[in-house]
């Protein structure tokens, strides 16, 4: 019996781990096509019980949250990684490139992602905070020069790159910008915004 406490408590088998078991799982559903699996598939796939999903993360719509924020993480590790020089326009354009190939890579997938955190939820999530933060990253931290935007001005302009990029990928997602044009339309969009030509 002691032995059985002692698994059930086990921290691999609960909190974080046990989240990303289950992302894991909504994953590889969607990768087979299954855009519409139910709790109880998801559960199946994860290996977990039928409550787990429920219990981690509450509902569908949550998983895709988390879905997107694994997506927004993967940028802005890439867009770290690539030491970005340059003025606030160049960095910026850097991580348009970096976000267009992360949805570029599964598109399928990240097509699903989209559609569902794009329809309403029980609870909102925080994609437009993660956003916001991944053009604050690149807008960045270059001193008030001419071209880059002083701290007054950051947070509106990170915004405005949030929801450029998001009407640029509901376009995507719908099917009405194929997958070579993606990068290309979000780049004149954060141009427009940025107010340059490139």
């Amino acid at each position: 019996m002691s032995d059985r406490k002692t698994k059930a408590s086990s921290p691999a088998t609960r909190g974080e781990p046990l989240r990303l078991k289950v992302l894991d799982a909504a994953e590889r559903l969607l990768r087979q096509g299954k855009a519409e699996f139910s709790m109880r598939d998801l559960a199946a796939e994860a290996g977990v019980s039928f409550a787990t999903p429920f219990n981690q993360f509450g509902g569908k719509a949550a998983i895709m949250h988390a879905l997107s924020g694994r997506r927004i993480d993967t940028m802005e590790a890439r867009y770290a990684a690539a030491r970005p020089a340059g003025d606030a326009a160049d960095r910026v354009l850097l991580a348009i490139d970096i976000a267009a190939a992360v949805m570029l890579e599964e598109p399928e997938v990240n097509r699903a992602v989209m559609a569902w955190i794009g329809s309403p939820g029980p609870a909102s999530g925080e994609v437009l905070a993660r956003s916001t933060a991944l053009w604050a990253l690149a807008l960045g931290d270059a001193g008030g020069s001419a071209t880059t935007p002083g701290p007054a001005e950051l947070r509106g302009l990170s915004e405005m790159l949030a929801f450029g990029f998001r009407g640029v990928l509901s376009f995507w997602t719908a099917g009405e910008l194929p997958n070579g044009a993606l990068g290309d339309r979000a780049r004149e969009m954060a141009c427009a915004l940025l107010g340059q030509r490139r």
